[in-house]
């Protein structure tokens, strides 16, 4: 059962990783897709072929989503190119971990920037169009450690938890217009980066999760899926962990 038929989705940061892998399995579901990338044109345009494989409409768009009028630039070529937007799926991340001694101005701001505002620069983006709709469900990648915190990971931490305080208040702006937003917090989730960890390392990892294993992108994606679908159409507000248990 194809549960996106016919809707489009925006997700930032999708050439790799978690974003890939709901872009994915979004597609599977027969929504259009639309994703973002900054750097990775090779991985873009492959997986741009790949959704389009599975029947559905697809386009890779290179864009920064840290900076404001990008973001709008964007939606609007989106809109011109797909003519609605149902979804979006707040992505874009990274990090830059360090104690707090050692941690940097400029590292501080950067996560802020990319993890925290780019959230604000989409959302703000996308907003005009779904209240038009009178529909949309805006879904926003937070984290395990933005709800309990990190030592090492101050800024990624409290780029993390704004998200939370973020889309809780769009939750209660947006409501009214049928508009929902919601927050998933992956924890530890196997992708090409913890792939470079050290076997001992993610060994350690999963011996502390309930489950005793990892995550995929697939895990992530399908509790997408079901925040996108109307399977949760009187869901909003709410903090959905992704973590085999860890923070129960």
């Amino acid at each position: 059962m194809k549960l996106l038929e016919n809707k489009t989705v925006l997700i930032t940061g999708a050439s790799r990783g978690i974003g890939r892998g709901i872009a994915t399995v979004f597609a599977e579901h027969g929504a259009n897709v639309v994703f973002t990338y900054s750097s990775s044109v090779d991985s873009a345009n492959d997986l741009e072929k790949e959704l389009q494989s599975l029947g559905v409409q697809a386009k890779g768009y290179q864009s920064n989503a840290a900076d404001f009028d990008q973001a709008q630039e964007l939606v609007e070529k989106v809109l011109a190119d797909f003519s609605t937007i149902d979804i979006l799926i707040n992505n874009a991340g990274i990090t830059k971990d360090n104690l707090l001694m050692r941690i940097s101005e400029e590292d501080f701001d950067k996560v802020i920037e990319v993890n925290l505002k780019s959230v604000f620069n989409l959302t703000k983006a996308v907003q005009r169009t779904m209240l038009k709709q009178r529909h949309g469900s805006i879904i926003n990648m937070s984290s395990v450690v933005g709800v309990k915190g990190n030592a090492g990971q101050s800024n990624y931490a409290a780029s993390k938890a704004g998200i939370i305080g973020f889309s809780k208040s769009i939750a209660l702006e947006l409501g009214s217009r049928n508009i929902r937003c919601n927050v998933i917090a992956p924890g530890f989730i196997e992708t090409e980066m913890t792939a470079q960890l050290s076997e001992d390392v993610v060994a350690g990892w999963r011996a502390g999760i309930p489950l005793k294993r990892g995550g995929s992108p697939t895990d992530v994606a399908n509790a997408c899926v079901f925040l996108a679908s109307d399977l949760s159409s009187y869901i909003t507000g709410q903090v959905l962990n992704v973590d085999g248990g860890m923070l129960t």
